[in-house]
Protein backbone atom coordinates (compact mmCIF):
# COMPACT_ATOMS: atom_id res chain seq x y z
CA UNK A 1 0.00 0.00 0.00
CA UNK A 2 2.78 2.24 0.54
CA UNK A 3 4.57 1.83 -2.38
CA UNK A 4 0.96 2.28 -4.31
CA UNK A 5 0.59 5.62 -2.72
CA UNK A 6 4.08 6.56 -3.48
CA UNK A 7 3.63 5.89 -6.97
CA UNK A 8 0.36 7.73 -7.19
CA UNK A 9 2.18 11.07 -5.48
CA UNK A 10 5.15 10.60 -7.91
CA UNK A 11 2.70 10.20 -11.04
CA UNK A 12 0.89 13.26 -9.58
CA UNK A 13 3.53 15.28 -9.08
CA UNK A 14 4.57 14.53 -12.19
CA UNK A 15 1.45 15.57 -14.01
CA UNK A 16 1.85 18.63 -11.97
CA UNK A 17 4.84 19.38 -13.30
CA UNK A 18 3.77 18.94 -16.69
CA UNK A 19 1.28 21.04 -16.38
CA UNK A 20 3.58 23.70 -15.03
CA UNK A 21 6.03 23.96 -17.98
CA UNK A 22 3.02 23.73 -20.65
CA UNK A 23 1.66 26.81 -19.08
CA UNK A 24 4.65 28.40 -18.99
CA UNK A 25 6.02 28.02 -22.56
CA UNK A 26 2.79 29.52 -23.39
CA UNK A 27 3.13 32.31 -21.35
CA UNK A 28 6.65 32.57 -22.73
CA UNK A 29 4.73 31.71 -26.54
CA UNK A 30 2.31 34.66 -25.75
CA UNK A 31 4.76 37.28 -24.45
CA UNK A 32 6.93 36.38 -26.91
CA UNK A 33 4.39 37.16 -29.85
CA UNK A 34 3.47 40.45 -27.97
CA UNK A 35 7.04 41.31 -28.11
CA UNK A 36 6.84 40.54 -31.78
CA UNK A 37 4.07 42.20 -32.29
CA UNK A 38 4.86 45.55 -30.94
CA UNK A 39 8.67 45.09 -32.31
CA UNK A 40 6.58 44.84 -35.59
CA UNK A 41 3.91 48.05 -34.95
CA UNK A 42 7.46 50.10 -33.87
CA UNK A 43 9.03 48.66 -37.28
CA UNK A 44 6.20 49.60 -38.72
CA UNK A 45 5.64 53.13 -37.53
CA UNK A 46 9.70 53.95 -38.57
CA UNK A 47 8.65 53.01 -42.04
CA UNK A 48 5.83 55.20 -43.02
CA UNK A 49 7.30 58.31 -44.34
CA UNK A 50 5.93 61.60 -43.23
CA UNK A 51 5.08 63.89 -46.03
CA UNK A 52 7.71 66.71 -46.62
CA UNK A 53 6.13 69.93 -45.53
CA UNK A 54 5.46 72.44 -48.60
CA UNK A 55 5.64 75.90 -47.88
CA UNK A 56 3.00 78.06 -49.50
CA UNK A 57 4.13 81.08 -51.62
CA UNK A 58 2.51 83.68 -52.85
CA UNK A 59 2.76 86.14 -55.38
CA UNK A 60 -0.07 88.48 -57.32
CA UNK A 61 -0.12 87.74 -60.93
CA UNK A 62 -0.12 91.11 -62.85
CA UNK A 63 3.14 92.41 -62.48
CA UNK A 64 5.31 91.21 -65.35
CA UNK A 65 7.86 90.29 -66.01
CA UNK A 66 8.09 89.67 -62.17
CA UNK A 67 4.60 87.73 -61.90
CA UNK A 68 2.43 86.71 -64.80
CA UNK A 69 -0.20 84.17 -66.19
CA UNK A 70 1.45 81.92 -69.13
CA UNK A 71 -1.03 79.45 -70.39
CA UNK A 72 -2.60 79.03 -67.27
CA UNK A 73 0.22 78.62 -65.50
CA UNK A 74 1.92 81.25 -63.08
CA UNK A 75 5.73 82.23 -64.44
CA UNK A 76 7.85 85.13 -64.46
CA UNK A 77 10.85 85.93 -62.72
CA UNK A 78 9.90 85.55 -59.43
CA UNK A 79 8.94 82.30 -60.25
CA UNK A 80 12.11 81.38 -61.68
CA UNK A 81 14.04 82.85 -58.80
CA UNK A 82 12.24 81.17 -55.98
CA UNK A 83 12.32 77.87 -57.71
CA UNK A 84 15.96 77.51 -57.91
CA UNK A 85 16.06 79.10 -54.37
CA UNK A 86 13.97 76.07 -53.18
CA UNK A 87 15.93 73.40 -55.11
CA UNK A 88 19.66 74.80 -53.70
CA UNK A 89 17.77 74.75 -50.14
CA UNK A 90 16.27 71.97 -50.27
CA UNK A 91 12.76 72.30 -49.57
CA UNK A 92 9.35 72.14 -51.31
CA UNK A 93 7.08 74.99 -52.43
CA UNK A 94 3.51 75.43 -53.61
CA UNK A 95 2.74 78.55 -55.37
CA UNK A 96 -0.27 80.40 -54.80
CA UNK A 97 -1.57 83.29 -57.03
CA UNK A 98 -3.36 85.83 -54.82
CA UNK A 99 -4.08 89.69 -54.74
CA UNK A 100 -1.73 92.29 -52.97
CA UNK A 101 -3.49 93.03 -50.04
CA UNK A 102 -4.25 89.33 -49.39
CA UNK A 103 -0.50 88.27 -49.67
CA UNK A 104 0.20 90.65 -46.59
CA UNK A 105 -2.85 89.62 -44.90
CA UNK A 106 -2.43 85.49 -45.48
CA UNK A 107 1.53 85.83 -44.07
CA UNK A 108 0.26 87.94 -41.06
CA UNK A 109 -2.20 85.11 -40.17
CA UNK A 110 -0.07 82.41 -41.22
CA UNK A 111 -2.24 80.83 -44.02
CA UNK A 112 0.68 82.08 -46.27
CA UNK A 113 4.11 81.37 -45.96
CA UNK A 114 6.24 83.49 -48.15
CA UNK A 115 5.62 86.51 -50.62
CA UNK A 116 7.59 86.86 -53.82
CA UNK A 117 6.06 89.90 -55.84
CA UNK A 118 8.74 92.48 -56.48
CA UNK A 119 8.03 93.54 -52.63
CA UNK A 120 10.24 96.72 -51.82
CA UNK A 121 11.85 96.25 -48.62
CA UNK A 122 10.98 99.21 -46.20
CA UNK A 123 11.52 99.89 -42.33
CA UNK A 124 7.71 100.46 -42.05
CA UNK A 125 7.12 96.90 -43.62
CA UNK A 126 10.20 95.62 -41.42
CA UNK A 127 7.81 96.62 -38.74
CA UNK A 128 5.30 93.90 -39.15
CA UNK A 129 7.33 91.19 -41.66
CA UNK A 130 10.61 89.73 -41.69
CA UNK A 131 12.56 89.96 -45.30
CA UNK A 132 15.37 87.96 -47.48
CA UNK A 133 18.09 89.53 -48.46
CA UNK A 134 17.51 91.27 -51.48
CA UNK A 135 17.59 89.64 -54.90
CA UNK A 136 16.61 92.54 -56.79
CA UNK A 137 18.07 96.10 -56.93
CA UNK A 138 15.20 98.71 -58.66
CA UNK A 139 14.93 101.74 -58.88
CA UNK A 140 11.46 103.92 -60.33
CA UNK A 141 12.12 105.42 -63.93
CA UNK A 142 9.65 107.62 -65.38
CA UNK A 143 8.01 106.86 -69.03
CA UNK A 144 7.41 110.05 -71.35
CA UNK A 145 6.75 110.54 -74.92
CA UNK A 146 9.72 110.64 -77.17
CA UNK A 147 9.71 114.21 -77.94
CA UNK A 148 9.48 115.08 -74.43
CA UNK A 149 12.13 117.66 -72.83
CA UNK A 150 11.44 116.23 -69.47
CA UNK A 151 14.89 114.88 -68.28
CA UNK A 152 13.92 114.74 -64.46
CA UNK A 153 10.44 114.40 -62.33
CA UNK A 154 10.87 118.17 -61.59
CA UNK A 155 10.33 119.03 -65.12
CA UNK A 156 6.70 116.90 -64.65
CA UNK A 157 5.17 119.10 -62.32
CA UNK A 158 1.49 119.95 -63.12
CA UNK A 159 1.36 116.97 -65.39
CA UNK A 160 -0.46 114.09 -65.33
CA UNK A 161 1.58 111.43 -64.22
CA UNK A 162 0.29 107.56 -63.56
CA UNK A 163 1.20 105.27 -60.75
CA UNK A 164 0.45 101.78 -59.59
CA UNK A 165 -1.66 103.04 -55.80
CA UNK A 166 0.18 101.72 -52.79
CA UNK A 167 3.67 101.41 -54.82
CA UNK A 168 6.75 103.11 -54.38
CA UNK A 169 5.74 104.42 -56.98
CA UNK A 170 3.18 106.24 -56.03
CA UNK A 171 5.30 107.28 -53.07
CA UNK A 172 7.99 108.78 -54.62
CA UNK A 173 5.88 111.04 -56.86
CA UNK A 174 4.36 112.08 -53.75
CA UNK A 175 7.12 113.20 -52.40
CA UNK A 176 8.23 115.39 -55.07
CA UNK A 177 4.63 117.35 -55.53
CA UNK A 178 2.86 116.36 -52.00
CA UNK A 179 0.64 113.50 -51.15
CA UNK A 180 -2.58 116.12 -52.61
CA UNK A 181 -1.09 116.61 -56.24
CA UNK A 182 -3.76 116.69 -58.51
CA UNK A 183 -2.31 115.40 -61.06
CA UNK A 184 -1.68 112.10 -59.62
CA UNK A 185 -3.50 108.69 -61.37
CA UNK A 186 -3.61 105.79 -59.42
CA UNK A 187 -4.02 101.87 -61.16
CA UNK A 188 -4.88 98.73 -59.53
CA UNK A 189 -2.19 97.56 -62.17
CA UNK A 190 0.72 98.83 -64.49
CA UNK A 191 -0.89 97.60 -67.66
CA UNK A 192 -3.91 100.09 -67.31
CA UNK A 193 -1.44 103.01 -66.37
CA UNK A 194 0.16 102.11 -69.69
CA UNK A 195 -2.25 101.71 -71.76
CA UNK A 196 -3.49 105.12 -70.71
CA UNK A 197 -0.20 106.95 -71.48
CA UNK A 198 -0.41 105.66 -75.48
CA UNK A 199 -3.70 106.53 -75.63
CA UNK A 200 -2.67 110.17 -74.43
CA UNK A 201 -4.95 110.00 -71.30
CA UNK A 202 -1.65 110.84 -68.74
CA UNK A 203 1.23 112.48 -69.68
CA UNK A 204 4.30 109.84 -68.03
CA UNK A 205 4.60 107.16 -65.81
CA UNK A 206 6.60 106.29 -62.96
CA UNK A 207 7.15 102.60 -62.26
CA UNK A 208 10.18 99.68 -61.73
CA UNK A 209 12.99 99.52 -63.83
CA UNK A 210 12.22 95.85 -64.23
CA UNK A 211 8.89 95.91 -65.38
CA UNK A 212 9.44 98.79 -67.88
CA UNK A 213 12.66 97.42 -69.34
CA UNK A 214 10.93 93.99 -69.35
CA UNK A 215 7.67 95.00 -71.12
CA UNK A 216 7.95 98.09 -73.45
CA UNK A 217 10.53 96.37 -75.65
CA UNK A 218 7.58 94.31 -77.20
CA UNK A 219 5.85 97.40 -78.34
CA UNK A 220 8.28 98.62 -80.88
CA UNK A 221 6.13 100.31 -82.81
CA UNK A 222 4.90 103.03 -79.67
CA UNK A 223 6.80 106.03 -79.21
CA UNK A 224 8.51 106.78 -75.44
CA UNK A 225 11.72 107.38 -73.71
CA UNK A 226 12.43 106.23 -69.90
CA UNK A 227 14.36 108.33 -67.58
CA UNK A 228 16.27 107.54 -64.59
CA UNK A 229 15.84 110.24 -62.07
CA UNK A 230 19.08 110.37 -59.99
CA UNK A 231 16.75 111.86 -56.98
CA UNK A 232 15.33 109.01 -56.86
CA UNK A 233 16.36 106.20 -54.00
CA UNK A 234 17.61 102.70 -54.64
CA UNK A 235 14.87 100.01 -53.50
CA UNK A 236 15.53 96.36 -52.82
CA UNK A 237 12.63 93.64 -53.52
CA UNK A 238 13.05 90.61 -50.91
CA UNK A 239 11.32 87.80 -50.32
CA UNK A 240 8.45 88.38 -47.60
CA UNK A 241 8.01 86.09 -44.45
CA UNK A 242 6.20 86.17 -41.07
CA UNK A 243 7.82 87.88 -38.28
CA UNK A 244 9.63 85.41 -36.21
CA UNK A 245 9.47 82.76 -39.02
CA UNK A 246 13.36 82.48 -38.49
CA UNK A 247 13.65 78.46 -39.30
CA UNK A 248 11.99 79.47 -43.11
CA UNK A 249 13.85 82.69 -43.35
CA UNK A 250 17.37 81.04 -42.93
CA UNK A 251 16.03 78.62 -45.55
CA UNK A 252 15.72 80.79 -48.22
CA UNK A 253 18.62 82.88 -47.36
CA UNK A 254 20.81 79.93 -47.31
CA UNK A 255 19.20 78.48 -50.74
CA UNK A 256 19.54 82.35 -52.06
CA UNK A 257 23.01 82.32 -51.15
CA UNK A 258 24.03 79.88 -53.48
CA UNK A 259 22.42 80.79 -56.35
CA UNK A 260 23.85 84.08 -56.08
CA UNK A 261 27.21 81.91 -55.88
CA UNK A 262 26.94 79.73 -58.69
CA UNK A 263 25.84 82.24 -60.97
CA UNK A 264 21.94 81.39 -61.30
CA UNK A 265 20.41 84.34 -60.13
CA UNK A 266 22.55 86.32 -62.96
CA UNK A 267 21.27 83.80 -65.23
CA UNK A 268 17.70 84.41 -64.70
CA UNK A 269 18.21 88.15 -64.84
CA UNK A 270 19.41 88.24 -68.01
CA UNK A 271 16.97 86.06 -69.32
CA UNK A 272 14.07 88.96 -68.75
CA UNK A 273 15.92 92.17 -68.94
CA UNK A 274 17.21 94.03 -71.70
CA UNK A 275 16.42 98.37 -71.90
CA UNK A 276 18.36 100.27 -70.28
CA UNK A 277 17.11 103.54 -69.56
CA UNK A 278 18.45 107.08 -70.38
Amino acid sequence: MRIHRYWLQALTTLMLLSLLTVGCGTADQTAGQKAGQESGKEAGTKQVAVPEKKYVVAMEVTFPPFEMMDKNKVAGFDVDVITAIAEAAGFQIEIMPTGWDPLFDGIEKGSIDAGIDAITITDERKKKFDFSDPYFEATQLIMVPEDSPAAKLADLKGKQIAVQSATTGEVVLQKAFGKTYEGLRGYDDFLGAIEDFFNGRVDAVIADNGFLQYFLPKMKEKKYKLLRDDSFDKEYYGIMVRKGNAEFLDKINQGLKTIKENGKLQEIYDKYFQQKPE
